[in-house]
């Protein structure tokens, strides 16, 4: 899921777009490299208000000044094809300008080659909204665009894409029968989305596997807790989910019941986690770390606005031998996380390399209710490792077939677990 930096955090000063003019942008927001069949939180803003018609109407004339001052670009080509599809398409008629005026935002921020920065309409855009708040209908599944592929990242445990066998690292080649190898995310999201009861069937190619299959997903309702807690053979672990606005007062809940079992030692469970709110990563590491040591780093292009987010309070679980499982799946918050404390030695990481998110980007709510996310920063962790792409490798590789999964065995967690025997 979504990193999320809270209203505190000041945004870092940037080129403005043309759009700035109809946009005032309130707070930052970090957010995953994904769109979401599962969900995603948004911050508030302010605007003035007005309508797609009005923005529609004045199409032209906010491109020209947009492109007045680059010698590279004919302000009057975006007109003459306008002008063009109006008098010459077949079914010209037909044509929605909305649709046309949002499609050429959209090929705007693609063209950058960033599968992080998107456009997303107000229809989407509300939905974007509505995530990371709790409930919501579809299959609960995460997914993005990597190494060219439409992907799973994480099916979230006990959802309908859980319960049906989508995995991780699962290629997306059709949707409902329909080719979606060029199908960006956010549209992918939309055809996958769903109401409760409704079935969607997507074709997927598995890492592990050389033939195709059709998995037929029934959406339901998706209401997930973003911590669970277990005590097995006095081991305690701590599953979280994702990184939303509760995770951190859940997770503090949950210190003070395992303070209470004093087991052996902690699993840290992040597989499958596709991130949330940085600020709740930040503190959630905290409980292993010392006051003051840095958490996670942030590098803008402009060096001046670089910073560190640090631990803020004394460790509460750092004296328990602690291990952490993650996957192909865990992104963006697990991957700080996870990177911290193996950089400081608290933990060891068991499972496969991390998704690779470690960029940040800002989510800028547009007048109408559409919105652009687009790529500001980089993170890394606190020894200066990347995450962006390189994801973190773990110091046990154990894998995690299909058939472990149709046996309900869990290699990782049995390694993990003997580690904290050791």
């Amino acid at each position: 899921m979504d990193q999320f930096k809270t209203s505190d955090n000041t945004t870092p000063e940037i080129k403005k777009p043309w759009w700035s003019k109809i946009a005032k942008v309130y707070g930052y927001i970090l957010l995953l490299a994904v769109a979401f069949a599962l969900g995603v939180a948004v911050a508030t803003y302010n605007s003035v208000p007005q309508t797609s018609l009005e923005i529609v109407q004045h199409t032209s004339s906010e491109l020209i000044d947009l492109f007045d001052n680059s010698e590279e670009v004919d302000t009057e080509l975006f007109r003459e094809v306008w002008d063009v599809l109006h008098e010459e398409y077949l079914d010209k008629n037909n044509i929605n300008d909305k649709d046309l005026f949002y499609g050429a935002i959209a090929g705007m921020v693609r063209a950058l080659g960033d599968p992080h920065s998107l456009f997303f309409d107000p229809e989407i855009t509300d939905e974007f909204t509505q995530e990371l708040q709790g409930s919501f209908e579809g299959i609960g599944a995460e997914i993005g665009r990597k190494d060219g592929f439409l992907v799973v990242i994480a099916p979230l445990a006990d959802t309908p894409a859980d319960k049906a066998g989508l995995r991780p690292g699962d290629k997306i080649l059709a949707i409902d029968g329909d080719d979606a190898t060029n199908v960006s995310t956010d549209e992918a999201v939309n055809l996958i989305r769903g109401e409760k009861g409704t079935d969607v069937i997507l074709t997927v190619l598995s890492e592990d596997e050389t033939s195709t299959k059709d998995i037929t997903i029934t959406r339901g309702k998706i209401d997930i807790p973003s911590v669970i807690y277990r005590l097995e053979d006095d081991i305690a672990t701590i599953e979280i989910t994702h990184f939303n606005s509760d995770t951190e007062s859940r997770f503090d809940k949950t210190v003070q019941k395992l303070l209470k079992d004093n087991p052996r030692g902690i699993i840290l469970d992040l597989r499958n986690n596709p991130g949330g709110y940085l600020d709740t990563a930040v503190q959630i590491t905290s409980h292993w770390l010392e006051p003051n040591q840095v958490v996670v780093r942030e590098t803008f292009s402009d060096k001046r606005n670089d910073q560190e987010y640090r631990a803020s309070n004394k460790p509460s679980i750092a004296e328990y031998k602690t291990v952490v499982l993650v996957n192909q799946g865990s992104a963006s918050a697990s991957e700080i996380v996870a990177g911290a404390l193996q950089d400081y030695g608290l933990a060891e990481l068991v499972g496969y390399t991390t998704f690779g998110k470690g960029s940040v980007q800002t989510l800028v709510p547009l007048a109408d209710g559409s919105s652009v996310k687009i790529t500001v920063a980089r993170w890394l962790t606190p020894n200066g490792r990347t995450i962006e792409e390189d994801g973190i490798v773990p110091d046990h590789e154990v894998g995690y077939t299909f058939e472990d999964y149709e046996q309900e065995l869990d290699p990782q967690l049995d390694k993990a677990k003997e580690l904290i025997l050791e």
